[in-house]
């Protein structure tokens, strides 16, 4: 197929057995500025266009030897960008239907006026520009595709493969003939892709969802990781007319989170077992089981143990966040019954809370359902957000914790009306170790580990939480599960 090119000066050849006609094309439109060339015959014609490309082609219908109907023919095969315009002295409506069946963008029956011709033309030319531009961004398009390191799959609603880059086909191991046409059950790709596609087909009337799923190909050494997002796309009509899958490989980030999960486990391990035993040492001390002590070495060794006690508290916390991150949380769902857990939670941080004078509320919205989760980790999401609340509020304070179905989420808020979060500290209080750092939490004790915790349990079950915060009016954490969590 040849290049498609439009010069800056638009070529046209004028075909057909009357001189006159050629001659009459060729002075009118070279006066409108166009390059025009000129054939006496089907034949000489064809041999023209395989010598150079022409924008548009003016072509008898009735010329011996080769006819105009042949001369569409041979264009649409081998110039499907050009454009053909018949002449024809014979414009029945029979003509003008077979012209058109085989490509012809428009017709114009002799004989012709200048200003019918120069119409006609104009026409031809604005079309031929917006061919011209559709194949450059085509073209722009396949560029950019073929380049990306991620691996991109569009098929249509048959699931026929319309566009698989290079980076998708290296990153499945297939380095065979076109995949260009086939069906996706000819190629490949798992059984997990084929049904990531067939559910994005199936999404008809729903919004416009993207669907995430981890892939895996090959083992031991060669096996290799890929996070996989497939999104069906539609029509002017709003039907699906196919999907796009998009792979990237996530191999080395993996593999990077399990050293650094093991790493934290090992260290934690490590330094839990020494530290029990100085613990308990230092509280056969307390007890005076040592001998007698005075009154400054038991502030000093209470002092000590709390401290010990803290960074007790951060091994245990960085130990879950190893857990959550090698995907034992996922992996130990049960069927929860989430209004019992919020009355054990109440019901267990009440004496905390009434050691300050503070009193804990809880509402429960109707019907609430069971959620199917990670008992203890659902359970560490509460116990930091209730302990947190109780901890930066004022004696005396109210904390609220509600629960409801809100849209196709499960939501669970923890109020209180404490000191409050500066809006600067907001964005970063889910990170690790971080801290806020004022006159009312100086004197708390913490690991800043805590909602860290809370973020990375959440989002293991394909949740989200977020903060709202007012100085001096309180803080509200929310965190939402997903309906389809839900048993």
């Amino acid at each position: 197929m040849a290049p498609f090119k439009f010069a800056d000066k638009a070529k046209i050849l004028v075909v057909d057995d009357e001189s006159r006609i050629r001659d009459a094309c060729a002075l009118v439109l070279g006066e409108e500025g166009f390059e025009v060339a000129s054939a006496s015959d089907g034949d000489q014609g064809v041999q023209m266009i395989k010598g150079e490309h022409f924008d548009v082609i003016l072509v008898d219908l009735m010329m011996p030897g080769l006819s105009g109907l042949e001369v569409l023919s041979y264009v649409r095969e081998k110039h499907p960008h050009t454009v053909v315009i018949v002449i024809t002295g014979y414009a029945t409506l029979e003509h003008s239907i077979e012209a058109m069946k085989k490509g012809a963008f428009d017709f114009i029956p002799k004989p012709f006026t200048p200003d019918q011709l120069r119409t006609v033309v104009a026409k031809a030319i604005k079309y031929n520009r917006a061919l011209q531009d559709i194949a450059d961004s085509n073209s722009r398009l396949k560029t950019l595709v073929n380049s990306l390191m991620d691996g991109v799959l569009v098929l249509d609603r048959e699931r026929r493969v319309v566009l698989a880059n290079p980076s998708f086909l290296h990153m499945i191991d297939y380095h065979g003939e076109s995949v260009l046409g086939k069906c996706l059950d000819d190629c490949p790709v798992g059984e997990k892709l084929h049904g990531m596609v067939t559910e994005a087909l199936g999404m008809e009337g729903d919004p416009l969802t993207e669907l995430a799923e981890e892939l895996s190909w090959g083992e031991g050494e060669a096996r290799r990781i890929f996070r996989a997002k497939c999104t069906p796309f539609r029509g002017r009509t709003g039907s699906n007319i196919g999907t796009i899958t998009v792979l990237n490989d996530i191999t080395a980030l993996k593999e990077l989170d399990q050293l650094k999960s093991d790493f934290v486990s090992l260290v934690c391990h490590e330094v839990r077992s020494p530290m029990n035993s100085l613990m308990m040492q230092i509280q056969v001390l307390l007890d005076g089981l040592a001998g007698d002590l005075t009154d400054k070495q038991r502030e000093i060794l209470i002092r000590a143990s709390g401290k010990m006690g803290g960074l007790s508290d951060m091994v245990s916390e960085l130990l879950d966040l190893s857990r959550i991150e090698s995907g034992l949380i996922t992996s130990e769902k049960e069927q929860l019954d989430f209004e019992r857990l919020l009355n054990e939670q109440v019901e267990f941080h009440t004496p905390g809370a009434s050691a300050r004078g503070s009193t804990i509320e809880l509402e429960i919205g109707s019907n609430l359902p069971a959620v199917f989760a990670n008992k203890r980790g659902m359970e560490e999401v509460l116990t930091n957000l209730i302990t947190n609340a109780i901890k930066y509020s004022p004696d005396n304070s109210t904390i609220s914790i509600s629960s409801r179905i809100e849209n196709e989420y499960l939501s669970t808020t923890v109020s209180d009306s404490g000191y409050g979060i500066p809006q600067e500290d907001l964005e970063r209080v889910f990170d690790r170790f971080y801290r806020v750092k004022d006159e009312n939490t100086r004197t708390q004790q913490g690991t800043g580990l805590g909602l860290s915790l809370v973020k990375s349990i959440v989002e293991t079950h394909h949740g989200m939480v977020k903060v709202d915060s007012a100085i001096g009016k309180g803080t509200t954490f929310t965190f939402l599960i997903p309906i389809n969590e839900l048993v």
